[in-house]
């Protein structure tokens, strides 16, 4: 059966904010937060950048049920693989095992700030392929010692390991060379889609047949759309404020998110907005995310929405929207 989620953006709230929206999430009856993790926003003057790790360790205290995704955090540059397997084992410990974790390559608005020098996607791939390497021996409890072209480990073990017996990881894929790495490594993928029969081909059948190779289950698909909950053009691009940069181009490149947003300004609004769904009534809602479940038999749909109020959206979400998806 499909699972829902909720996605929790730490580039336009603050930490305390998105905890809160986690527990009305799980009032809402979502069945799963997927939480952002960023060093900068995608603009400077409406925006926010907490910790993830520390927000989702928050909502792990304030929820019982729900479960808990990263979408994505990126084990290369700022953070050693090892490390990052760390937080997944501790925060699967404070959530009593309901934390899974979802990785990616990453995007230079996060590593450049800090001194990384960021590649091209040849070597982040082949960067990835050793970080699921130890990242996923760590989890499983070894004592790991390995010599690697980028990372390096002597004897490294986690004396707090996750509670789980199998903690997932999930690799976000937009074309088939991270679908196929994730379908040979990872549990599934987290994909971002815009057209399902699209992402089927480049995401979906890719992964199956690499994991179908490898001898491995099937993996999990979780699918995340964009919409914007509003009546008129001037309320979608107020609620899209703290996301337009994310439109903006050379955003891959782009390390300053006043730069962002001076080049997404520039850019005529029907072009931005036209970019995202824009949904004004739950049946809209409905209709934009029903076919991740019926084209795309997502195992878990992904609620990425902008709104001028996000509490109140949430809590129409889990009563006009989840029980029409559900049924």
């Amino acid at each position: 059966m499909t699972k829902f989620a909720y996605f929790c953006g730490h580039e336009q709230f603050q930490p305390e904010e998105l905890v809160r929206h986690a527990v009305l999430a799980e009032e809402a009856g979502f069945d799963m937060v997927m939480v952002s993790e960023h060093f900068h926003p995608w603009v400077d003057d409406e925006s926010a950048a907490g910790f993830a790790y520390a927000t989702i360790g928050a909502m792990a205290q304030a929820t019982e049920r729900i479960e808990f995704v990263t979408g994505v955090t990126t084990p290369l540059f700022r953070f050693h693989p090892g490390v990052v397997a760390q937080a997944a084992a501790t925060l699967d410990r404070l959530s009593g095992g309901r934390f899974r974790l979802g990785v990616g390559t990453g995007e230079n608005i996060n590593e450049g700030p800090l001194g990384y020098e960021f590649p091209a996607y040849k070597e982040r791939n082949e960067r990835m392929t050793e970080a699921l390497e130890i990242m996923r021996r760590l989890l499983d409890g070894e004592k790991l010692t390995f010599e690697g072209k980028y990372y390096r480990t002597d004897r490294a073990k986690l004396y707090s390991p996750p509670v789980q017996d199998h903690l997932p990881i999930y690799l976000a894929a937009g074309g088939p060379k991270s679908a196929t790495l994730a379908g040979q490594r990872a549990d599934g993928v987290i994909t971002s889609v815009k057209v399902p029969e699209e992402t089927k081909e480049k995401v979906i059948q890719p992964l199956n047949e690499a994991a179908e190779n490898a001898g491995l289950p099937r993996p999990t698909v979780i699918a995340t759309r964009w919409s914007i909950w509003a009546t008129t053009e001037n309320e979608a691009w107020t609620a899209l404020t703290s996301w337009r940069g994310l439109r903006a181009p050379g955003r891959l490149e782009a390390v300053d998110p006043q730069e962002l947003r001076e080049k997404a300004d520039q850019l005529p609004r029907e072009e931005v907005l036209g970019r995202y769904s824009l949904v004004s009534t739950p049946q809209e809602v409905v209709d934009t995310y029903k076919p991740l479940i019926t084209d795309l038999g997502a195992d878990v749909v992904t609620f990425q929405m902008a709104a001028l109020d996000q509490e109140e959206l949430i809590t129409t979400l889990g009563q006009q929207v989840l029980p029409a998806l559900r049924n």
